[in-house]
């Protein structure tokens, strides 16, 4: 009986230490797990074949946000999305999904996060949101409110959801989102008080509430990245008229594969330009 209880607390405190040295993990190598940003020099240049331009906000003396504004054929564009990627590379990784919006005369603009491709300066929550706003804010000296669509994919979810919950808009679009950056670090370390220890807290779920423009979400039911059960959730914050557009056996980055995504996006995007 005294060896067992030796050797039980033997394993009690080598599970207490393994505990304990991932949770520690988790809280400095944090930003790690959630951003897998790649910087880029600012001499490199994108080779897009859509058309395009670069644009760089000075946000302050050691911030610069890098934009790539994809133009449409139309001489006359029908408005603008306001783009928010994921949390891998930079807009080289995403421009490939600029023709699903300029097909319809949209103009696409994409925005790099601080560390990400070109644009430079320190990352956090707030600085996220701060660089969303500036891009709203420049959208709108060309166009109407009821000509921006918020785009947001992946990490892009939440904040595009902030974004709508502040600025109006035409719609707000989001794929494959997440109920909240916390909640969905404790699907990944159940174990672990992670609302305390995620510096990053994203409350998607927070800013629908606040959101007065028609919201549409897409996402799959085999998402690997972000649960299909976590993004369900949202549901319960949606107005009347939001939607939830469910695509069985998508995962996190095939949508585009899915003939029901481009029949969603044709639906909202074909519609008539709204008058200013």
């Amino acid at each position: 009986m005294t060896f067992n209880k030796r050797k039980l607390f033997r394993w009690s405190r080598l599970f207490l230490l393994i505990y304990a040295i991932l949770g520690i993990a988790i809280y400095w190598l944090q930003d790690f797990f959630l951003f897998r940003p790649e910087p880029l020099g600012n001499k490199h240049r994108y080779a897009f074949t859509e058309p395009h331009r670069e644009v760089n906000l000075q946000m302050d003396a050691n911030s610069l946000m890098n934009i790539v504004q994809f133009s449409c054929r139309d001489s006359v564009p029908r408005g603008v999305v306001l783009y928010f990627h994921g949390n891998r590379k930079n807009i080289g990784w995403y421009a490939r999904y600029a023709h699903n919006f300029t097909q319809y005369g949209y103009e696409v603009w994409m925005l790099d996060y601080p560390g990400y491709g070109k644009s430079t300066g320190s990352f956090s929550e707030q600085r996220l949101y701060d660089y969303a706003s500036q891009l709203y804010l420049l959208a709108r000296k060309k166009y109407g409110a009821d000509q921006l669509i918020i785009y947001g994919k992946s990490m892009g979810t939440g904040i595009a959801a902030e974004l709508a919950s502040r600025h109006s808009c035409r719609r707000l679009i989001l794929e494959t989102p997440y109920y909240s950056l916390t909640s969905l670090a404790s699907h990944y370390f159940p174990i672990y008080p992670v609302g305390q220890m995620i510096r990053y807290k994203i409350p998607t779920w927070k800013y629908l509430q606040q959101v007065s423009a028609p919201v549409t979400i897409l996402h799959g039911t085999a998402d690997g990245v972000i649960p299909y059960s976590n993004s369900k959730q949202l549901m319960e914050v949606l107005k009347p008229g939001d939607e939830y557009v469910t695509i069985a056996g998508g995962s996190h980055n095939d949508l585009d594969n899915f003939p029901l995504f481009h029949r969603k996006l044709d639906s909202l995007l074909s519609l008539s330009t709204p008058s200013n």
